[in-house]
Parts: structure tokens; C-alpha cells; sequence
């Protein structure tokens, strides 16, 4: 299928072509050619948006359906930022991002009502795992970083909950105004944030997440756990930015009490 050139990108072609008859001056034609180029980097970028939508849908027409290299594998969260009962039932371990608008979504609409009924009262903790998709959220790595430079000084979550209310300033030179807004020493968090001190610690995750098949965010793992165990079984995967229904249908079954077994 032809693809329509924009409007933006003809009209600029053409001022090129007739701007010697008009003796155009070489700074007014490189202007021009960088309009061009910004317009085309635009489309990329808007491609490449397109693409991902396009497998967050995807996998949202069935949120449940556990991808074969999740179901029944054995996750270790040791170490991770964690939410609620340390001796929980259930685990819930989210891959995310923080320039992701379906991973905000989330954060802003459905994780509220999940952590009030099932964190809160102790059936369930809640573990976060960095998946920065690079390749569209440029951003997203370094905000990462900040995230845990702020664990060091007891605010990961404060942290977590700033930087995904503030998406449209994540660029690295903004993140030192995060720290300062949630009252992190700002020395310390900019001295961990130049030395790229958890950048391994993200690189681990992502790593866990492609063994896992996950590839999207958010991506949700489900996992039965033990007292005093630092790995956990999963059992499900709800992926994409769901409703509270979706997530409440799989932990109330999951909890419900196993059937008395016949005499």
C-alpha cells in the first residue's frame, strides 16, 4: 500500500526547488532542509509509537493468556522495591517504565484501587521491575536510575510516584529537580545518578524480562510465594494497562480457599 507523503514535507520540497530562481539565501535553504529533517525524524518517531500500541493492544485482547516461557517459572525479587506483607500469598511483579502513557495509566487508575484491597490488607505484595523500552523512550533508563538513587535515601516510592506523574519532564537534566521536590539530598542522589551506579541493576531486569517473554509494558506477572523465600512461582500474566476487574477476577481466585476434599 502507497504511503501519502505529508503535506508539511511537499510544500517544503517545493519552496526548495524554486528558491534559486528566487535567489534564496544558503542560510534560508538549510533551514529548510532541517524542517525537513525534523519533520522525518517525527514520522519515525511516530512509527515506532505506532508499532508498540500496536502489540499492547495485541496482547490485550487476551489479557490472562500467560506466555509459555512465563507460566510456571521461578522469579527471584531479592533486592527488589517492594510494596505490603513481605509474607503475602501472592506477588505481584510489574514490569514497567516511566515514560510509558499505559504504564502511568496504570499507576494513576488501577494500581490505587489494588493497593487499598489486596496490598494494604496483607494478601499481596507488589514488586517493581524496570523494562525501559529504549528504543522509543529515550528517557526512561536514566529515570530508572533515579528511581532507585532515590531507594538508597528511603523515598523509592515517592520517587516512582513523581516520575510518572511528571512524564514530559524525565530528561536527565530534569531529574535533579524530582530529587529536590520529594526532599532527597541532592548531592548524593546527583553524585549516584553521574556514576550510573544501578545501571546494571536495570540491564538485570530487562535480561529477566526477555527470558520471561516479556516485552511490552506494563507487564504484570502473577506469582504464588512463601514466607522468607526470595522466589516466587508465576502463575499468570495480565498484559497492558488493564481495569481493576481484570486484576480483581484473577487474585480472588487465586486466594479463594482450595474446595474441602470429600470424606
Amino acid at each position: 500500500m502507497k504511503q501519502r507523503v505529508p503535506t508539511p514535507v511537499l510544500a517544503l520540497a517545493f519552496l526548495l526547488a524554486v528558491s534559486p530562481a528566487e535567489a534564496q539565501s544558503a542560510a534560508d535553504t538549510a533551514a529548510l532542509k532541517q524542517e525537513i529533517q525534523s519533520l522525518k525524524a517525527g514520522q519515525q518517531q511516530i512509527q515506532k509509537d505506532i508499532e508498540e500500541i500496536k502489540k499492547i493492544l495485541q496482547a490485550a485482547r487476551n489479557p490472562t493468556a500467560a506466555p509459555d516461557k512465563a507460566v510456571n517459572a521461578v522469579v527471584n525479587i531479592a533486592g527488589e522495591p517492594v510494596k505490603g506483607n513481605k509474607d503475602a500469598r501472592l506477588t505481584l511483579i510489574e514490569f514497567s517504565e516511566y515514560q510509558c502513557p499505559f504504564c502511568s495509566r496504570h499507576v494513576q487508575n488501577t494500581f490505587p484501587q489494588l493497593d487499598k484491597e489486596y496490598v494494604q490488607t496483607g494478601k499481596v505484595k507488589y514488586v517493581f521491575r524496570d523494562l525501559p523500552l529504549e528504543s522509543i523512550h529515550k528517557n526512561a533508563f536514566k529515570a530508572g536510575e533515579a528511581a532507585h538513587c532515590a531507594e538508597e535515601q528511603g523515598k523509592f516510592w515517592p520517587m516512582h510516584d513523581r516520575l510518572f506523574a511528571n512524564q514530559q519532564t524525565l530528561e536527565p537534566a530534569k531529574l535533579a529537580e524530582h530529587a529536590t521536590a520529594i526532599g532527597l539530598d541532592a548531592k548524593k542522589f546527583q553524585a549516584c545518578l553521574d556514576g550510573g551506579k544501578y545501571a546494571a541493576e536495570i540491564r538485570k531486569d530487562m535480561a529477566d524480562a526477555d527470558r520471561l517473554g516479556v516485552s511490552a509494558t506494563p507487564t504484570t506477572l502473577i506469582a504464588v510465594s512463601q514466607p522468607n523465600d526470595p522466589n516466587v512461582k508465576v502463575v499468570k500474566v495480565i498484559r497492558g494497562a488493564q481495569n481493576f476487574a481484570v486484576f480483581k477476577a484473577s487474585l480472588d481466585e487465586l486466594l479463594a480457599p482450595a474446595p474441602a476434599a470429600k470424606q
